[in-house]
């Protein structure tokens, strides 16, 4: 009988969500975060996969809906507590050059604003 004993197990999990607008409603190309994203996390995590979505929240002008794209990785705590502080930098950047009230960070299921 095959069992997940004897497998690799990647215990952690770790998703910035990419705004698809930049002032929080104008919508832009953001194939350039997504790129920056997808490298930084299968440089420190070995890997990333990325998905489109919408999302949706109030905002300082109303409830605001746009498309964005989730950039995941699975790692060990290891790799997640040596790298988890590049990552935030990486969110911190984002927030200010796509001038956005908040950026979604969530690790291990808990949802940060960045």
């Amino acid at each position: 009988m095959k069992t997940l004993n004897n497998l690799i197990c990647l215990e952690s999990n770790i998703k910035v969500y990419i705004p698809g607008t930049i002032n929080v409603d104008q919508e832009i190309d953001n194939s350039k975060y997504i790129d920056i994203a997808l490298n930084l996390f299968s440089g420190l995590f070995g890997g990333s996969t990325k998905y489109e979505a919408i999302g949706t929240w109030i905002g300082e002008k109303g409830l605001v809906k746009e498309r964005i794209n989730v950039i995941e990785s699975y790692c060990t705590e290891k790799q997640l507590k040596d790298n988890i502080s590049e990552v935030i930098e990486f969110c911190e950047k984002l927030k200010y050059d796509l001038n956005q009230e908040n950026i979604s960070l969530e690790v291990n299921n808990k949802l940060y604003l960045i």
